[in-house]
């Protein structure tokens, strides 16, 4: 009997590589199925501004391509979470759902329900760390607390083990048969209607691919100057990479 298809829920991760939910995915050995589900009602009073809309429309048209290249084709809807996702397990006969976790309170709620109604229905429900290099509860001070300054933190954060090599992106993923209705990116209307937009475009490239254009530049031009480079604003002495670890497109 052939194993049944996985969703891979795309969140705060729009990347192939060092993905552990999307490798775990691909090791069931089934049809992998991409989603992406668009739900700012969802988003704890924190809904997203103008200028991430417009980044998060080019990271997933990239991401989009990305995928298609592998085989496969990224489902986009939008809704309720956990009713579309109820859905796609309808449509699909998925008996697993894996995602990349998220830290804020309102989104830790939604997904711990998500996750209680998913597997009262008999699904592996699994969730896996894609944005840090140490989650939240794993350090901690001598009372058991989170930390309140910088530097204990970092000094403890010394003490653990370094982080693991990056999982390579999968060649191909196994795709599922049967079509999934699906959204045109464009229907998410996450584009500006007046286009000012202009200045980002060219300042910034959004995806994986531009994530690690802006890893290699840092290291080759500005990383053995940091210390001092970060300081002048004339010069690009930082990384830039807090828009593409925000989205998920590179991994910490």
């Amino acid at each position: 009997m052939s194993q049944a298809p996985t969703i891979l829920w795309f969140r705060h991760d729009l990347r192939l590589s060092d993905h552990e939910a999307l490798s775990a995915a691909v090791a069931r050995g089934g049809p992998v199925i991409p989603v992406f589900i668009w739900s700012p009602d969802e988003e704890g009073g924190w809904s997203s501004g103008g200028a991430s809309r417009w980044w998060l429309h080019q990271s997933l048209a990239r991401l989009e391509k990305a995928l298609q290249k592998l085989g496969v084709k990224l489902v986009i809807r939008q809704g309720s979470c956990v009713e579309t996702l109820k859905s796609f397990v309808s449509e699909s006969g998925a008996d697993a759902v894996f995602w990349s976790r998220r830290y804020e309170p309102a989104i830790i709620a939604r997904d711990r329900g998500i996750k209680e109604q998913l597997t009262a229905q008999g699904l592996l429900v699994k969730s896996y760390n894609s944005a840090l290099l140490h989650e939240p509860w794993t350090i901690e001070n001598k009372s058991g607390k989170p930390f309140q300054v910088f530097t204990p933190y970092w000094k403890n954060c010394l003490t653990h083990e370094a982080p693991a090599e990056p999982l390579p992106a999968p060649k191909q993923l196994p795709s599922f048969s049967k079509s999934l209705k699906s959204l045109p990116l464009a229907a998410l209307e996450l584009q500006p209607a007046i286009n000012w937009t202009g200045g980002m475009s060219s300042a910034w490239n959004p995806g994986e691919d531009g994530a690690q254009s802006s890893l290699r530049r840092f290291c080759e031009a500005a990383f053995s100057s940091y210390s001092e480079g970060r300081n002048r604003p004339d010069q690009s002495g930082t990384s830039r990479l807090s828009p593409h670890l925000h989205f998920g497109e590179i991994s910490p």
